[in-house]
């Protein structure tokens, strides 16, 4: 489902895509990978390396006055910008994102007990360990997903070459020394109606630890 991401990599003209601190489609964001490797094997994040090449951007209006500002690589790492603003001046939350699993649905079945995974307090993938649910805190038994349309751009003409509508929910696990790792579970549809179930770890990143 993430091949379906990307497209063609091509020179990237000005156009009307933001750039978040200076990321954006056709450039490379050095990383500090302090970030991560500070914990040790006390994390499950899998990056081996602190440079970014990105070939396709994202972006989701979550029409409360927030947008999310999303930036790929041809290896599905995402880089994750949310804003108060389209153009990404108001940063509020980075983060750093590697995909962990990828499966297609057999049946309706395997969507119900997909969605049920995401509406429980804890997330525990195969070969991690448990996560508890971030968004809307874990008090409640069930909590619904959050779900949105993302316009995903191969060029910076501006103009969406796709659109992928995701329903999902973000879990977390502390880690030593106040650190936290995440993990985004995420159920993908896109517009001709093909399935998948995505599950990513990641780690939050301040404005100091990337740079473009």
């Amino acid at each position: 489902m993430f091949s379906r991401l990307f497209g063609r990599k091509e020179p990237a003209p000005e156009s009307a895509l933001p750039a978040i601190r200076n990321v954006t489609l056709g450039r490379t964001v050095w990383l500090d990978p302090l970030a991560w490797k500070r914990f040790g094997s006390d994390t499950k994040f899998p990056l081996d390396r602190d440079t970014l090449e990105i070939t396709a951007q994202g972006l989701v209006d979550l029409k409360d006055g927030g947008f999310v500002h999303r930036f790929y690589t041809d290896d599905h790492v995402m880089f994750q910008a949310v804003s108060d603003d389209r153009a990404g001046q108001r940063l509020t939350d980075v983060t750093i994102f590697v995909p962990w699993d990828s499966a297609y649905p057999g049946g309706r079945a395997d969507r119900d007990a997909w969605g049920k995974r995401l509406r429980a307090r804890s997330f525990t993938p195969a070969g991690l360990p448990e996560y508890h649910r971030f968004w809307f805190g874990d008090e409640a038994e069930s909590q619904d997903p959050v779900t949105f349309w993302e316009e995903l751009h191969d060029d910076r003409d501006g103009v969406p070459d796709r659109k992928i509508f995701q329903t999902c929910m973000l879990f977390a696990r502390d880690l030593p020394g106040e650190g936290r790792e995440l993990l985004l579970a995420i159920e993908m549809e896109t517009e001709d109606r093909e399935v998948s179930f995505e599950t990513m770890i990641g780690v939050p990143l301040e404005v100091g630890e990337f740079r473009a």
